[in-house]
């Protein structure tokens, strides 16, 4: 986010032009995406506090099953001055003077949303569920299964600690034992 400058400004309460990729066209649940995000986004023309013109456009596009959402400054670039002549067919002239060509382009202005959409559920917070990806994975069941993988490194490592002090017990190396009894064939037993 540092090496993005977002330089633009657009005016408060100016109406933006909402542009929508052609994807929102094909899937049921990314149409009732469109008219979600056009009764949130979009001002009706002549409302209250609104200015009556446009100068941002905020844009929406689907890429990998998330919601891009980006907001851009409308810019009127005027290109170099160029005179006017008249043109070849008998009935059209342009008049003689000075005209300025004007470009338009756009600029990133921020912020910059990117949404994943999860579950789209036909009442307000209950009801049948219209859509659910199930692709989805939560950030709390990724967090969850580090904490397992780490847990499991743990328990590896002290099941093997406990082993490995069973196994010097019966072999007698183990030096906070008390001396284990002798046994006949014992070299203390046999050469003493």
């Amino acid at each position: 986010m540092e090496e993005l400058q977002f330089t633009g400004n657009s005016l408060k309460g100016s109406r933006p032009i909402l542009s929508f990729d052609a994807a929102f066209e094909k899937d049921p649940f990314l149409k009732v995406i469109r008219e979600l995000f056009l009764h949130i986004f979009g001002v009706p023309q002549g409302a209250r506090r609104s200015k009556p013109f446009v100068d941002h456009v905020l844009g929406f596009s689907v890429l990998d099953g998330k919601i891009w959402m980006r907001n851009y400054e409308i810019k009127e670039v005027e290109g170099e001055d160029t005179e006017m002549e008249e043109t070849d067919g008998p009935s059209e002239k342009a008049p003689k003077g000075k005209g300025k060509d004007t470009g338009i382009s756009l600029q990133e202005i921020g912020p910059r949303v990117v949404l994943t959409p999860i579950v789209i559920q036909e009442g307000s917070f209950g009801g049948p569920i219209i859509y659910e990806n199930k692709e989805f994975v939560s950030p709390n069941q990724v967090r969850a299964d580090l904490r397992r993988q780490k847990a499991t490194k743990y328990n590896t490592r002290a099941d093997q600690a406990v082993e490995r002090a069973a196994k010097m017990k019966n072999l007698g190396l183990d030096q906070n034992v008390a001396e284990r009894e002798l046994d006949e064939l014992d070299k203390r037993k046999l050469f003493a």
